[in-house]
């Protein structure tokens, strides 16, 4: 990509990650409460996995990828789920274990592939640039169904949280890549863990939009990969928030009176 800023390419990619921040900065915030921290990655990987069998088997179509995603997706959210009521106590080791295992399984997959090393590359850090006008309906409707979901009342069961996990991964990983995926979830929500209810998600929303926006912005002026690129930028921006803003947040409501 030449550098410059082509707002044509950046704005779809921007749109696209505010929808892929919509349903992920909840479900990140759940995550954290949890404390099973690396369950993001490992159903991203998961999902990811099924982009690579389509590619594998000669599955032709926007559809069967998708089905294949999901179907993996789904399957290992229902696994994790199984794990943790079972093996309670090691499930954070379980979680590790299954994606060292699936990110195995997508190398085997691709050893003999003469493009193998780009395809896992796309799957690891994404391809938001090449997000189209076209691509975003779709990315609006399944994070958007997520996310009402998510705030119906469909976070209080443990069930529905891995199965909300798969759907809304299988979207965005595709888009955005395995890392991304990750920090999107975890990156925001930390630095926004000190606070509670519509303040913690605005401030993990507006984290995750000013990280993708600085992200993009960068890559396109220097030319460098832009999931790597939004992924710096958000950690930087979430740094900025937790050690520069909240202090003085919390000062001012102290001066207040206010809890």
């Amino acid at each position: 990509m030449s550098t410059g800023l082509e707002w044509g390419i950046l704005l779809p990619a921007l749109l696209a990650g505010l929808m892929v921040l919509a349903s992920h900065v909840p479900l990140g915030m759940r995550v954290l409460e949890r404390g099973i921290i690396f369950i993001d990655i490992a159903i991203a990987q998961f999902a990811g996995l099924g982009v690579i069998l389509a590619h594998f088997m000669h599955w032709e179509g926007a559809w069967a990828t998708q089905a294949a995603a999901l179907g993996l997706a789904a399957a290992g959210a229902l696994l994790l789920h199984h794990t943790e009521k079972k093996w309670p106590q090691v499930q954070e080791a379980v979680i590790g274990v299954a994606f060292v295992v699936v990110a195995s399984a997508a190398i085997l997959m691709l050893a003999h592939d003469a493009h193998g090393g780009e395809h896992l590359q796309q799957m690891l850090v994404g391809q938001i640039l090449w997000t189209g006008w076209g691509d975003l309906p779709l990315l609006a409707l399944v994070n958007g169904a997520v996310l009402l979901a998510w705030l119906g009342g469909l976070r209080h069961s443990p069930l529905g949280f891995y199965l909300l996990f798969a759907v809304a991964i299988t979207a965005s990983v595709q888009v955005v890549g395995v890392y991304l995926v990750f920090a999107s979830l975890i990156v925001p929500a930390l630095a926004a863990r000190r606070l509670a209810g519509w303040p913690a998600l605005a401030a993990g929303w507006g984290i995750g939009f000013l990280g993708y926006a600085a992200g993009l912005v960068l890559s396109a002026l220097l030319d460098l990969p832009s999931g790597a690129t939004v992924v710096c930028a958000l950690a930087l921006v979430a740094l900025v928030f937790a050690f520069a803003f909240m202090p003085v947040w919390r000062s001012g409501r102290e001066r207040l009176g206010l809890k």
